[in-house]
């Protein structure tokens, strides 16, 4: 009974693939990313297992998702073990065992040898990971919430620019109104493409706009009457019409994800319990069940730990002290536990104690926030095994009353 290891390192168009079995490599060979390449991808492993009497089969890849989609996805349906290969640790492998030549065809080679070895190695595990299968929920979280950050980003950006614009060729706009991407703004902004244009329209044409009221009209009429233009609205007006347009359909695009989140937050029993926390809504909680996927993936609550950013490792030197984030750390669970964690020690008075008792200690604020993630993070983890819910003490419960 023989163990086949097979690794793929992932390409934009084309991967390479190498075979090894009993310590040798037998073969290696590219494939397209299509459907014609993954069906000779599966039926090599089909041949060989007929071949060599093959039991098991283990599929490593450099990089899953992104690249390597679906061929990820499919290796998991097939009921194969698929492993992700952490690049830091394959290119300190590559430093020690060169090879004269650099390309994918020897870097899959190298992946195959590294499979076979990884057995005899003390931090084999670290380099080669497993990757457990998750709910279709959690996988829908993912890259809903993935997708939610994305276009997060994009608002930020372009929001940034329309407010330098509008700083520009409109001075006095943004001290009128404190939240300029407020719907009724942006619906102003970008009704006229000359915002001259705007200082002229009548009360009944700005009632009119959608989510403006007697209460808005007002204060832009106030707008109105002081409203001066710098000399390059002629052309930068409708550029920020422009961007108006495309911040109110990112808002609501925002709104349709952040629904989707919640619903499936609901039906996810990771999502579920992380949201009885309290402090921790449901973008929050969505985003953190997303990211861990399954707690199966972690030996120990430590690792859960590393892998929320709630464990920083000490970085000191001399007189200095410090810590730095594990390479391991997942930023999008990290930036949403740490949204999360700020409202959570307004909300449960032990928290707050215990984060006020780490301030005292000298740390800083973000210090110790993680160090009271690091002590939910426990809280997580067994609620999580035990399947219950986040329960407040008696103490805690009476003081709410």
């Amino acid at each position: 009974m023989l163990l086949a290891s097979y690794s793929v390192d992932v390409g934009y168009y084309n991967h390479h693939v190498a075979i090894g079995l009993a310590g040798d490599i037998l073969k290696d060979f590219e494939i397209p990313h299509s459907q014609k390449g993954f069906r000779y991808f599966f039926n090599q492993i089909t041949s060989f297992v007929q071949a060599y009497e093959v039991s098991d089969i283990v599929v490593g890849m450099e990089g899953t998702n992104g690249h390597a989609r679906p061929l990820d996805q499919m290796v998991k349906d097939k009921g194969y073990m698929l492993l992700n290969v952490n690049n830091l640790k394959f290119a300190r492998f590559k430093e020690i065992f060169a090879t004269p030549e650099k390309n994918d065809r020897m870097d899959a080679r190298q992946i195959v040898t590294l499979m076979m070895m990884a057995p005899m190695m003390e931090q084999g595990k670290e380099v080669l990971q497993e990757v457990h299968n998750t709910s279709e929920i959690e996988t829908k979280l993912k890259r809903i919430s993935r997708r939610r950050h994305q276009i997060v980003k994009e608002k930020v950006i372009i929001q940034n620019r329309m407010q330098a614009d509008l700083q520009s060729v409109c001075p006095g706009f943004l001290k009128m109104f404190a939240s300029v991407d407020a719907f009724y703004v942006l619906r102003f902004l970008s009704c006229r493409p000359d915002l001259r244009k705007l200082k002229r329209l009548r009360l009944p044409t700005i009632l009119k706009i959608q989510g403006v009221g007697k209460g808005h009209a007002k204060k832009l009429q106030r707008w109105q009457e002081k409203a001066s233009f710098g000399s390059e609205v002629e052309w930068v007006g409708p550029m920020i019409a422009e961007d108006a347009s495309r911040l109110l359909a990112l808002k609501e695009r925002l709104i349709e994800l952040e629904k989707q989140i919640k619903s499936l937050v609901r039906q996810s029993r990771l999502g579920s319990l992380i949201r009885s926390i309290p402090g921790f809504g449901p973008i929050c909680s969505g985003i953190i069940a997303a990211e861990i996927g399954t707690i199966s993936r972690f030996d120990s609550e430590a690792g859960l730990a590393i892998y929320l950013g709630m464990a920083p490792l000490d970085n000191s030197s001399g007189l200095y002290e410090g810590t730095k984030s594990p390479k391991q750390v997942n930023k999008h669970a990290k930036k949403a536990m740490m949204q999360a964690l700020q409202h959570h020690v307004r909300r449960v008075d032990e928290s707050k104690v215990y984060f006020q008792k780490k301030c005292d200690e000298g740390k800083k604020y973000n210090q110790a926030l993680r160090s009271l993630g690091r002590h939910l993070t426990r809280v997580i983890w067994s609620m999580i095994k035990n399947n219950r819910k986040y329960e407040r003490r008696e103490k805690e419960t009476s003081k709410a009353a």
